[in-house]
């Protein structure tokens, strides 16, 4: 890749998140009212995808400048967009909610909690798939029965989420499923790499 688009991409990446946000924040209430309460809890909403993203810059810049720095910025960027995550949900979304509910309950926030976690579920699942297809086309079929435990286990994890026992025979299952496609495809210290006949 060129130079200049590989400099005009990581610039991007990093001035385009806080901008962004910047923006959607210009429409931010003062205060948690009856009246803003829906749009308290929708901006937050269009905010989580977002937020985690401001970690992405500084990792793109310390990592090329200085690999040490990059994996550095990498924990620390990490680390912020769990626990920002947690804020914005918690003080953002959930707060929103509770208030726009006017009888209040944790109906309202078990319910906001499900729509959102389908997000991100589907988005594990296909995150899966895109990872398991790349395995697939670089090693072959002998990684599908892998990928078919993975994904359903990944399944599994978007219907039961962690609890016991069918969440953590899901967590079992990807960790399988995982295991059996590094293996495989020789992606795993030790193992034998994939013949090209």
């Amino acid at each position: 890749m060129d130079a200049s688009v590989s400099r005009l991409r990581t610039t991007v990446a990093v001035l385009a998140p806080p901008v962004v946000i910047g923006l959607v924040g210009l429409t931010h209430p003062a205060h948690l009212t009856q009246d803003a309460s829906a749009w308290w809890r929708d901006l937050h909403v269009v905010l989580l995808p977002l937020f985690p993203l401001l970690a992405v810059g500084p990792w793109l810049v310390a990592r090329s400048i200085e690999p040490v720095y990059g994996r550095i910025t990498l924990v620390l960027g990490y680390v912020y967009a769990c626990f920002y995550s947690a804020l914005d949900i918690l003080a953002g979304i959930a707060a929103g909610a509770l208030k726009h509910d006017r009888e209040g309950g944790l109906g309202t926030v078990f319910g906001y909690a499900s729509d959102l976690g389908q997000i991100g579920s589907i988005a594990f699942i296909g995150a899966t798939a895109a990872a398991a297809g790349c395995l697939v086309r670089v090693a072959g079929f002998k990684v599908l029965p892998g990928a078919v435990v993975a994904l359903l286990g990944a399944y599994g994890f978007m219907q039961e989420h962690v609890y016991p026992p069918w969440g953590v025979l899901s967590m079992a299952a990807i960790a399988v499923g995982w295991a059996w496609m590094l293996t495989v495809s020789g992606r795993v210290p030790g193992a034998r790499a994939p013949s090209r006949s």
